[in-house]
């Protein structure tokens, strides 16, 4: 059979910058017996350029077209552009982030194409996977990203500090949501010297926020987990407890990153705008689920919103905004994928195998998801 060519286009979202495949991770697919065609600067936003690529052994092609035309397999980061994805066929596999439960409709369309389309957000998360773990190799990145916008943007400084001047006490920081993103929240603004408290619905995360050194914030109220780890949705009554409770907590801090995400559904009003309001003045809200509606009530999507003072941030695409280390850690998760699915170079992959029926949403011209089946009636699509 034919070695296997891996298609790494430029990323067509406005606000992408990280890349696929780094060079170190082309060289490591080469040396596995692969060939690798990466569109003309696609690695330019994250710090890489062609000359790079060129020297790890990859082909610099220079158009979309030409590298849907040679690729066997795309690897992107988001959303295949509207060109790239009206040259799809049968023949190519596709590798990346497809938004499966937040935009079924769009992968449907993409289905019909015949390609077998491999998701990260569906990548299970068992010992042998944690290599390809992409949404926790990025959510790493937009937590830590997310406290230094905060220390960035904040009026005070984090740490205690006991100068000739005077002594400036440490800044309380609250982390909602306790999921890869949220603890390393916590552990990025330990480092900095702030003050934690953390909450999460499952309080099975207790033990991992108090390990890293932040305070638990205990509400008598309980979530199950879902797949994949999150948090399922509350009652109407519990949510109003968790709000009341929540809105006391922020009165009491002087950042809040929130983080809290459920797939397929809009992100949970954890801070409403009477907490808000009840906040000091100069304080900071960095709001990770501004994508999916937003943690806080006042949050809107890339712009910055003042309210009684308090400065609130919704970043659609946080861990873009360091796109050299995100694309180190995405690239490394598509290199160890690629290597399962391209056994000594063909692309052949096991459907049997649990981590690649896990991450396949779509094959043949259909929908093989049964969770995206389900969000598709949900939001009235249609096979």
């Amino acid at each position: 059979m034919a070695v296997a060519t891996i298609g790494v286009p430029r990323e067509s979202a406005q606000h992408e910058r990280r890349v696929a495949l780094v060079p170190a991770a082309a060289a490591a697919l080469i040396q596995h017996g692969l060939a690798v065609l990466v569109e003309h600067g696609a690695g330019d936003r994250a710090g890489y350029d062609d000359a790079a690529y060129v020297e790890a052994g990859a082909v610099i092609a220079e158009s979309a077209a030409a590298i849907a035309a040679q690729a066997d397999v795309l690897a992107t980061v988001g959303a295949l552009s509207p060109e790239l994805a009206s040259a799809v066929s049968a023949r190519h596999t596709l590798i990346g982030f497809h938004d499966p439960l937040g935009d079924p409709t769009a992968l449907q369309r993409l289905a019909t194409s015949g390609a077998a389309i491999f998701a990260f957000e569906f990548m299970p998360r068992i010992t042998r996977a944690q290599s390809m773990d992409a949404l926790s190799s990025q959510a790493t990145v937009a937590g830590y990203h997310a406290v230094l916008l905060a220390a960035e943007r904040s009026t005070r400084l984090f740490p205690l500090l006991m100068t000739a001047a005077g002594t400036i006490k440490a800044r309380h920081v609250l982390v909602l949501g306790a999921g890869v993103a949220g603890l390393q929240a916590i552990a990025t603004a330990r480092r900095l010297g702030a003050v934690v408290t953390a909450f999460d619905v499952r309080p099975a995360v207790k033990e991992q926020v108090e390990s890293l050194g932040a305070r638990f914030l205990a509400i008598d109220i309980a979530s199950e987990e879902q797949v994949g780890g999150y948090a399922t949705g509350l009652d109407e009554e519990q949510h109003r407890l968790e709000q009341e409770a929540l809105a006391r907590a922020c009165a009491d801090a002087d950042v809040v990153i929130a983080t809290a995400q459920i797939p397929g559904a809009t992100a949970p009003e954890l801070v409403t705008e009477a907490a808000v309001e009840s906040m000091r003045r100069g304080s900071v809200i960095v709001d990770l689920a501004a994508s999916t509606g937003g943690n806080c009530a006042c949050t809107r999507v890339d712009e910055e919103v003042e309210r009684a003072g308090v400065l609130i941030l919704g970043p659609s695409n946080p861990a873009a905004a360091m796109p050299g280390s995100a694309s180190d850690l995405y690239a490394a998760n598509v290199r160890a994928f690629l290597q399962l699915i391209c056994p000594e170079g063909v692309l052949a992959p096991d459907w049997d195998d649990e981590v690649v029926s896990g991450a396949l949403v779509a094959r043949d011209g259909s929908i093989t998801s049964e969770r995206v089946r389900d969000q598709l009636a949900r939001v009235g699509g249609a096979e």
